[in-house]
Parts: C-alpha cells; structure tokens; sequence
C-alpha cells in the first residue's frame, strides 16, 4: 500500500505541495497525495486531524504532513495528529530570525495573494502571453520581454505560459509552418524585435510522435515533413544567429529555465 501524504496550509497550499514534491521527488516509490489548502479555523483543523486519523488507523501506515501553516493554533491542532509532520515554514523561519536579528511578522496569503507585490505584474504577463500566442497578431512585439519560435508542437506554447504564470515574464510566441518552408525569414515585426528573439528545436521523431496524436497519418504529421521543417528552421536560428535549445528530453519547467539562463531575464517571483 502506498503512503499517504497530507499537503495542508492555511493559504493555497502551494508552498507545501512544491516543497513536498520536491522531496519526495527523491524516493523511488509512489505516494498517495491529498492536498488540503485553506484550512483557516479551528473546526476544519480539526476535520483535518479526524481525515489523518482516521487514515493511519485505517492503514496502520503513519500519514506524512507537509504543512506551510502560518497560524500558531491551527497548526497546533493539525500536528497534534497521529501524522509524521514537516514544518517548511518555521524551519527556516527561527533561524533566520536569528540570523536578521529581527522577528518575522506572519500573515496569511501573503505569499500566493493578491497583496503579493508582483501579482499584478504577472496577471499582465498571463494576459499578454494568451493574446500573443501562436502568431495571432504581431501587433504587439515591441511589448514582449521574450518572443519563442519554432515549428508547430515543439513546446511554444506551454513555456510562454509557465514562463508568464511562473515569473511574470511576457511572452510572445510564433510558428513557423510548413508554408513557410520553401522561404523561410523573419517577418519585420520580429527582425524590429530581433534581440527579444529566442529559438525552440525539437527532434523530428519525437515531433512525428507528437503530431500524430494530433493529425495521425497526415502531411503535416509525416516524419519527413518533420525533418524538412526541423532543419530548415535551425538553418534560419544559425543564418540569424537566434539562440535556440532542444527541448526534446526536457519538461516545460526545464525549458522555461533554461530560456531564463541563457537570457538573463528578471524573473518576477510570486
């Protein structure tokens, strides 16, 4: 049976889910997860302690908490649990506390909310990022941070948006399709903004793969369509000199810091 873990927070629980991911990311087995976030009174505390209960009396396995629980009797109620339980927040709260020589001052929501002070910023980027996705105009280049090209299903489109929703960074992305091949350039909306430019390659098996989940059997999802483009458009990356990666063998998590690393973008952290 596999262990279960709690992700639980007084906020959006995002903090704990990311920490606790990234730690059990570490073991080589799989995890029964929950995700518990708002839990800002005493009486869903205390449902939350029955759940845990409840869990290790069924299994005889001891749950694992990973909690960002700001207020002090929330989380009093919820590691009073039978729950092995993982404090991210006043781990390294106290000692930086020390450290600072002052005391933090906890509040909810302070860091997934709206006060947060770059939210708006990357409500803007999120917004920018759909408008300007795919091509669909070239109106407004001269406002992106970053303009992603590449052909059509190399991963354009979801690092635009992980890059706006992660770190506030407006991104712009355009494709080049399969009639664009026999004269490959830059439109002027893109030569004006050439500096902005940043390229995404793909292996042409691997994007055989991919269009055809989407259009099996077609032109557009041949392998030798898919070479013929994957070339010809690295061919315009070098001729430009537009640096570009692969993003054969990496997520979109990976891509997006990797665009950040070779372009020295801001990132505006949430």
């Amino acid at each position: 049976m596999a262990p279960k873990v709690f992700f639980i927070s007084d906020g959006t629980a995002i903090t704990a889910e990311v920490f606790g991911h990234a730690v059990l990311s570490q073991f080589p087995i799989e995890f029964e997860q929950v995700t518990i976030p708002f839990v800002e009174t005493t009486s869903k505390a205390n449902a939350v302690k029955q759940q845990i209960d409840d869990c290790f009396i069924t299994t005889g396995i001891q749950p694992l908490i990973f909690h960002s629980i700001v207020k002090s009797e929330i989380r009093e109620i919820v590691t009073s649990s039978k729950g092995a339980g993982y404090d991210f927040l006043n781990t390294f709260v106290a000692p930086l506390e020390e450290q600072l020589g002052m005391q933090a001052s906890p509040k909810l929501h302070r860091t997934h909310g709206k006060e947060n002070a770059s939210y708006e910023n990357r409500i803007d980027a999120i917004n920018y990022s759909m408008d300007n996705d795919d091509g669909q105009t070239l109106k407004h280049m001269d406002k992106a941070d970053i303009i992603l090209l590449g052909v059509s299903r190399c991963g354009k489109t979801p690092s635009s948006l992980y890059l706006s929703m992660q770190f506030g960074v407006k991104a712009a992305n355009y494709p080049f399709v399969e009639d664009d091949m026999d004269n490959l350039k830059l439109p002027e909306a893109l030569k004006r903004n050439k500096k902005k430019l940043f390229g995404l390659t793909i292996d042409p098996q691997r994007l055989h793969e991919i269009r055809q989940g989407r259009l099996s059997n077609s032109r557009y999802a041949s392998l030798r369509q898919c070479r013929i483009e994957v070339k010809e458009v690295e061919m315009l990356y070098k001729k430009e000199k537009i640096p570009f990666i692969n993003t054969t063998n990496h997520s979109v998590e990976e891509i997006s810091t990797m665009i950040l690393d070779k372009t020295g973008l801001e990132r505006h952290m949430f």
